[in-house]
């Protein structure tokens, strides 16, 4: 039997990967002066990325369901590593959008898919853990990546730097995709006992298909909330430098000390409120998440001191990161295990509109009323109350089902 503890720390090594993208910020300003293309021509680079993770996702949840997550998660690292190394050699817009958006973001979606996957289904009691542990890669990733990669195009420009990293990152996903393995079924790690079904978290009385999933309308309930918590995060990670700057006066040195916040929060929210999740339960965990992320921001609209930004990042991003460390566990807890990689994926479309909408809600609310974020940010707020609600109503509709369930058992 495999060691899963070392299955998830190879995990992390592909996630690590990913920081890559999310470090996309450090190489804007050096592509705008490599080739005179303008500032939205590169950021639209990221924002292919961010949309074609969700389609590559479903399809690497397909393989790795019927063929399991060896061969899914190399294919995912080679194609990521290669819109890397071959955006070295292309001076075409056009032609980065096809290598490093497109297939980068295919790689990057099924390189999340097939390592979440994988590793969730290895942890069964501890779902939410293992999730924000996985996940916390790409936050590590960050974090490591964006000053090494600074360093390197100091030293050797941008489009070496790319062929650097991706000849990294084909190495290191290649070895987790090396010790990826799948769990025999109805895998239990050694002295745990599976509890019995709680009605405030589970309807899942069996493996449902997508087509199943996705009948079930309480889906759509949960990819609604899926949305609503993405929107804050992302409008605070495209645009925390320029608030810290614009909004908070706050010197750009002193406003990127406190971006630098966002990706350790980002990371630390990932693991604590997976774990805390395992113990509380996913809704309340989650509730209780989109309330201090509504807070927060409220709290950065009205921040005026560096104190008070940093707070309100802290708390918007650690929830950010936290919420992708329930859904996965949720998707499981409510559909099965069996169709999981599939059923993740199709939940995760959810993130495409978030993305867009996260970003460009606050460039155009900032357009129209002369560079003030504070509309923008009270949509983001009244978005998390309703996230809220939702899930509240998630809560209690799978209450009404189980208990629904367990009379017809003993009738």
């Amino acid at each position: 039997m495999p060691n899963r503890w070392l299955i998830l720390v190879t995990a992390m090594m592909a996630t690590f990967c990913i920081g890559g993208t999310y470090s996309f910020s450090i190489f804007a300003k050096p592509l705008m002066n490599q080739y005179s293309w303008s500032p939205s021509q590169v950021s639209l680079l990221f924002t292919i990325v961010l949309v074609m993770m969700p389609i590559t996702m479903t399809v690497a949840g397909k393989v790795q369901d019927l063929r399991g997550p060896q061969v899914a998660l190399a294919i995912a690292g080679i194609a990521y590593a290669s819109s890397w190394f071959f955006s070295a050699y292309v001076s075409s817009l056009t032609a980065l959008y096809l290598i490093y958006g497109v297939l980068g973001g295919l790689g990057n979606g099924a390189i999340y898919s097939c390592a979440v996957v994988n590793t969730v289904k290895w942890f069964p009691d501890k779902r939410g853990l293992a999730a924000g542990l996985t996940m916390a890669g790409s936050g590590v990733g960050v974090i490591v990546l964006a000053p090494f990669g600074t360093y390197l195009m100091q030293s050797y420009g941008v489009l070496a730097t790319f062929q650097i990293f991706g000849a990294i990152f084909v190495t290191l996903v290649l070895i987790a995709a090396y010790f990826a393995k799948t769990p025999p079924a109805d895998y239990r790690p050694a002295g745990w006992t599976p509890p019995a079904p709680n009605a405030s978290s589970s309807i899942s009385t069996g493996d449902k298909t997508w087509r199943e999933m996705m009948s079930d309308p309480i889906f759509y309930v949960v990819w609604i909330m899926f949305v609503a918590c993405a929107i804050s995060g992302l409008m605070i990670i495209g645009h925390a430098a320029t608030i810290g700057v614009e909004a908070v006066k706050l010197t750009p040195a002193v406003a990127a000390v406190a971006v630098s916040f966002l990706g350790f929060s980002n990371t630390i929210g990932r693991i604590l409120w997976g774990w805390i999740s395992d113990h509380l339960g996913r809704y309340a965990t989650m509730t209780i998440m989109f309330v201090i992320s509504g807070a927060g921001m409220l709290l950065i609209g009205s921040a005026s001191t560096f104190i008070s930004f940093v707070i309100a990042i802290v708390a918007i991003s650690s929830c950010f990161g936290g919420f992708f460390a329930l859904f996965p566990p949720i998707t499981g807890d409510m559909f099965g295990m069996k169709n999981f990689g599939t059923n993740w994926g199709i939940l995760f479309t959810a993130y495409a509109p978030a993305a867009i909408i996260g970003p460009i809600l606050a460039a155009k609310v900032k357009e129209a009323n002369n560079g003030d974020y504070t509309l923008a940010f009270l949509v983001a707020a009244v978005i998390c109350a309703v996230g809220a609600v939702l899930t509240l109503y998630c809560q209690y509709q799978i209450k009404k089902r189980r208990e629904a369930l367990s009379i017809g058992q003993v009738s």
